[in-house]
């Protein structure tokens, strides 16, 4: 044990050459410094001493554990250990699938109802539908008190080619669904769409080792319906790969061009150039970014930047400059060590500090709201130590985040006392499913275009009014007059008058529950400002991308 534990150590602390195992690494103790080894030393004693001398048993295995943990948080905020038990669900969003029976599922009333069924998915194959309701799997219930996510998860992930037994509840009737799991792909791109004009939309949620190859099948896509412009949303996307970063970049940027560098004490300079092919090399681009793009989010939107090659809208991004490698330990659990520094091509590295501690590194969104920034622009101070210049000659800062090129205060429109009863109590996530449950079979709903086309005549809101005040969330019938010494009077305004930004979510939510989510944004997009300023650039303001160019 004891030998175990300083090899865990050494091999954290030697920040050793990806590929290398931990056996190569002991027998190159020697090149270590002096005082690292006087510290794994010291922590191997103490370890002998709680093993031999400890008032109980100590949990050795726990204990390094939590060594490891304490030593890679007080380095810096994203270096960090995995446990073997973790590492599968950890990396299933980077890798970019998992294997199971390709469904998305939320709880309501206690009961998982099936969200969306991935298309050609082991699911889809059998019949299953959105709105279904899970009651058992394999026998055991899933409603009531196993109506719990991780039950959820674990009895329907499985490996490719095993059987899972599912009785699901179709308004009256029980059907039983013998489901093949395979291999399910986790999307990198839940939406993208065609304006009326030839400007396109794609979101990027994660950059996973299929993020390049979902992009490129996009864009072609939307290139068939004419689009020439593009507006690529990575706002709250918190990065992934760097390979996978450069790849997308590689997709906008010209042949030659450098994308990015990265550089650490261990690891000697390493360009990362574009090449001739990429699906978007020409055209206005517009990337839309936030306080939660971080990452590889920020060496795309600065590669753009710095070679002028669009526009960038939104909130300054989060700032993380640094590059994690993964080592698997010899008991299958992992280490994330920083082991580098990226760069833009301007040479910003956007790291923003972190020598205040972890707790007020990840409190920097709470830190911007109350100083004012998400609101202004004006509150962020960048010094003129880490100014930089694009290749067009624009000025640019590093040191945290990237500051894009037109700000966007955060949407502040407040939110009536009403929407946020409906809100709290969970009615806005139970009534979609409910009415779904009712009207799925209705031809207005066939489509999502019959569904935009008949909405305003199927009587929703007045059907929602109904279903919160029968979950105890009354909409007021009175409205107090401007003479306070004056009665109430009656309210007769509909609820789309009343509240629009709730009018339009709860059309919104039900176009999710009946055809996915990326039809939600394709309603909500008109109440984005961010969205609604790119579109505005792109359409009155043409000549800010030849400039650009």
């Amino acid at each position: 044990m004891k030998r175990y534990i300083a090899l865990i150590l050494l091999f954290a602390l030697a920040a050793p050459v990806q590929g290398q195992g931990l056996k190569g690494l002991f027998h190159k103790k020697k090149e270590v410094a002096a005082d690292t080894v006087a510290g794994l030393k010291r922590i191997e004693e103490v370890m002998g001493l709680l093993s031999k001398q400890y008032v109980t048993d100590p949990n050795t295995d726990k204990l390094s554990e939590d060594v490891v943990r304490h030593m890679l948080r007080t380095l810096d905020p994203h270096s960090i250990y995995i446990p073997a038990k973790e590492v599968e669900s950890t990396n299933e969003a980077l890798l970019g699938s998992f294997e199971g029976v390709g469904i998305a599922f939320s709880i309501v009333d206690d009961t998982a109802r099936v969200q969306e069924v991935l298309q050609q998915g082991p699911s889809y194959k059998v019949g299953v539908l959105p709105g279904d309701k899970i009651l058992r799997i394999d026998g055991l219930a899933a409603t009531g008190d196993s109506a719990k996510r991780s039950f959820i998860y674990r009895h329907l992930r499985g490996k490719k080619g095993t059987e899972v037994v599912t009785d699901m509840l179709r308004g009256k009737d029980t059907i039983t669904f013998h489901i093949i799991r395979d291999v399910v792909p986790i999307n990198s791109i839940e939406v993208s769409f065609m304006e009326k004009d030839s400007i396109g939309y794609i979101a990027l949620l994660r950059f996973a080792r299929t993020s390049v190859a979902e992009f490129r099948k996009a864009v072609r896509e939307l290139k068939k319906q004419g689009m020439k412009s593009l507006v690529l949303d990575l706002r709250g996307n918190s990065g992934g790969y760097l390979d996978i970063a450069f790849g997308l970049s590689n997709e906008f940027i010209k042949a030659g061009n450098l994308v990015v560098y990265q550089q650490g004490r261990a690891r000697s300079r390493q360009d990362f150039k574009a090449n001739r092919s990429g699906s978007f090399k020409e055209g206005n681009l517009v990337v839309l970014i936030d306080e939660g793009s971080a990452s590889a989010s920020e060496i795309v939107s600065g590669a753009v930047q710095d070679w002028d090659r669009g526009l960038l809208i939104g909130r300054r991004s989060y700032g993380k400059g640094l590059v994690q490698t993964m080592y698997r330990l010899s008991d299958g659990s992992q280490v994330r060590i920083t082991t580098a520094r990226y760069y833009t091509p301007s040479g910003r590295c956007i790291q923003r500090p972190y020598d205040k501690g972890a707790d007020a590194y990840n409190r920097e969104t709470q830190r911007r709201y109350n100083h004012g920034e998400l609101f202004s622009a004006d509150s962020i101070h960048l010094p003129d130590s880490l100014k930089y210049k694009t290749a067009g000659g624009r000025t640019v800062y590093g040191g945290g985040g990237i500051m894009p090129d037109v700000f966007v205060p955060i949407d502040t429109t407040p939110a009536t006392k009403y929407y946020t009863e409906c809100r709290r109590k969970g009615i806005l996530n139970q009534f979609p499913q409910y009415w779904a449950d009712i009207h799925r079979e209705d031809s207005a709903v066939s489509t999502f275009d019959t569904f935009l086309a008949s909405y305003e005549r199927l009587g929703v809101d007045t059907l929602f009014v109904a279903y919160a005040a029968g979950k105890g969330v009354a909409l007021d019938s009175l409205v107090p007059q401007a003479d306070t010494t004056l009665p109430a009077v009656p309210d007769n305004r509909t609820l789309a008058e009343r509240d629009p930004f709730l009018h339009i979510q709860i059309k919104a939510l039900l176009a999710d529950c009946l055809f996915g989510r990326g039809h939600y944004y394709q309603i909500m997009k008109d109440r984005d400002p961010v969205y609604q300023k790119a579109l505005f650039y792109l359409r009155e303001r043409p000549e800010t991308f030849e400039k650009l160019h």
